[in-house]
């Protein structure tokens, strides 16, 4: 269903609410799409919006699926670089995934170079907070050594590299960037130190705050305990920083170097220190992760939407059908770039050239160079 379609349902089930209760359907006010995941709508007079989700990149049901998104943004706001979280609208038959009720963060989207060292900051501040024990991560995702388990995502939506019309030249490169990342991982004498991280920090995912022009990540439904270098490289990826038009950049290598390095001398000293040998190999490993996501993007784009989504065990859902046509056509642009020979070509040069980023965190190699 289209926002305007669940606008009567937001506003009925919002009333419900305490502190709610006089909203007006009119107070109501979609903001302009621009995620594949979910709607925004702001509640007039309150500095704050609901966000509404369309699906699950968690693949949970829709009660689940709130649950999990509300600890991401109960967890996160403690570094004050992400909105709080004020409680759930449940799904039910007229809102088939329900609803959060979140903190409206007032400001434009950041730009990379300027705001780059505001979005190094907020990523350090989010990484340094305090893990819990084992037992008190859920229900975020901890999925133990962060290389094994990434590797197995990439390998799950790599399986869509075979179903997409595919040049040879990409296929051949992305199959050795993934064999070169699983003999990396199986020769890691270190694991990578675990924090909380977002896992899709891309620029288009920040908005720089109006009152103190501190940098606020503000889309969070795929948090989990991980590898901080993920956050990094998703922040400044070429597949990453290319995505959105409001945010679009192409930084240079040594603006990339100085991002990591902000980053570094923003995070606790021995923090820092134990992230520092893995962040380019995890910039690889997030960046096959991307471009599988692309692969698995292609191929479930012409599914049909799925239906009776507050009854399904798995609200994952990327069929075209389920979001604006005008943003379907700029993801399929984005895909089909990122797919591209010479794309892939720019983006390993990343670790394999030889400039101010391979200077500061290494370059990697591969059996095929």
């Amino acid at each position: 269903m289209r926002i305007d379609e669940l606008l009567p349902a937001l506003a009925e089930a919002l009333r419900t609410r305490p502190g709610y209760e006089e909203i007006a359907p009119e107070a109501l006010a979609p903001l302009p799409t621009t995620g594949l995941a979910h709607d925004h709508v702001r509640i007039g007079g309150t500095g704050r919006l609901l966000r509404v989700p369309r699906q699950s990149q968690m693949r949970l049901d829709a009660r689940a699926n709130l649950a999990y998104q509300a600890a991401c943004f109960e967890r996160a706001s403690a570094s004050g670089a992400a909105p709080r979280c004020f409680g759930a609208i449940e799904p039910g038959a007229d809102l088939p995934m329900g609803a959060l009720i979140v903190e409206e963060i007032a400001g434009p989207m950041v730009r990379f170079p300027d705001d780059a060292p505001a979005v190094a900051d907020a990523l350090a501040a989010i990484h340094a907070l305090p893990v819990p024990a084992s037992a008190d991560r859920p229900p975020l995702a901890d999925r133990g050594d962060p290389y094994a388990a990434t590797l197995a995502e990439v390998r799950d939506q790599g399986r869509a590299l075979a179903a997409v019309d595919l040049e040879p030249a990409a296929r051949r490169l992305i199959e050795a960037e993934i064999a070169a990342a699983e003999a990396h991982a199986a020769g890691l004498e270190q694991p990578a130190p675990i924090t909380l991280i977002s896992f899709d920090a891309h620029p288009g995912n920040f908005l720089k705050r109006a009152a103190d022009d501190r940098a606020v990540l503000v889309d969070l439904e795929k948090a989990r305990y991980g590898a901080a270098g993920f956050d990094l490289a998703h922040a400044t990826l070429y597949t990453s920083t290319t995505w959105d038009v409001a945010s679009y950049s192409e930084p240079t290598h040594a603006e990339i170097a100085g991002f990591y390095e902000r980053y570094l001398e923003a995070s606790p000293g021995a923090l820092a220190a134990a992230q520092r040998p893995h962040l380019m190999a995890l910039r690889r490993l997030m960046w096959l992760w991307s471009i599988s996501w692309c692969a698995k993007w292609r191929v479930e784009s012409a599914l049909a939407a799925r239906t009776d989504k507050h009854r399904a065990d798995d609200t994952e859902d990327w069929s075209a059908d389920n979001t604006d046509a005008a943003l379907i056509a700029h993801v399929r642009d984005r895909v089909d770039h990122y797919l591209a020979p010479e794309t892939i070509e720019r983006v390993i040069a990343d670790w394999r050239g030889d400039h101010a980023l391979t200077d500061a965190l290494g370059r990697l190699y591969t059996n095929s160079r």
